[in-house]
């Protein structure tokens, strides 16, 4: 995974006017960025990979499937590739729903090259962060797995925030047996802090469900 991370991002420009891609193309190796294009949608699917981090200039009007239909497709496979779209004049209503899609933003030709610059600036970084996110809440979930059935029901406990005596009361244990939990759930969490071990599990809550407290 960490290997994934530091990938360099590309923009994955995707267009099926030459002339366009091969501006785009250029552009972004002037100012340094790592950039790859494709002249259809099918094209691009046909190599993409969850892990490699970046962006997505898209064309919204393209013939066979168009720049929304892709990002239709790229919805189901949960692809968390930010998307710019180039558009027309006429396509703002289009480009506005796909905004509503999900999509980052849209950008209107002409444009000029340091508008679409900031916005490819702005996507690679929200990539960056989602990224990041997304390991931690697996390395959160990775530990939270370690935890056995016990474990979890003291956690379950102390996340609602009672203390060691009312939870040896409530699930009747001792009170040094709860601690005893308590110090083994930190030390699976890897943390030290009741604040944070709160917040790990408030930040994968929605990923956990209900079952993962009440399993016995």
């Amino acid at each position: 995974m960490q290997q994934q991370q530091q990938q360099d991002p590309t923009v994955f420009i995707i267009d099926d006017d030459e002339a366009v891609r091969d501006s785009l193309k250029m552009l972004m190796k002037s100012v340094g960025q790592k950039a790859e294009v494709f002249n259809s949608p099918t094209d691009f699917l046909e190599v993409y990979d969850e892990n490699r981090p970046g962006c997505i200039v898209l064309d919204i009007r393209m013939p066979g499937m168009s720049g929304l239909e892709l990002q239709g497709k790229l919805n189901e496979i949960h692809c968390i590739l930010p998307i710019i779209f180039i558009t027309g004049h006429g396509d703002v209503p289009m480009a506005v729903q796909a905004i509503k899609d999900g999509a980052m933003n849209f950008i209107q030709k002409p444009f000029r090259d340091q508008e679409l610059l900031d916005l490819i600036n702005d996507a690679l970084k929200l990539d960056a962060k989602q990224r990041a996110e997304l390991l931690e809440h697996k390395e959160i979930l990775r530990r939270l797995s370690t935890l056995t059935d016990r474990e979890r029901e003291v956690l379950q406990h102390v996340v609602q925030g009672k203390a060691n005596k009312v939870i040896a009361a409530d699930i009747n244990l001792s009170q040094r047996t709860v601690e005893i939990h308590r110090s083994r759930v930190m030390e699976k969490m890897g943390t030290k802090s009741l604040a944070h071990l709160v917040r790990q599990v408030m930040q994968v809550k929605e990923h956990l469900g209900e079952e993962f407290f009440n399993r016995k």
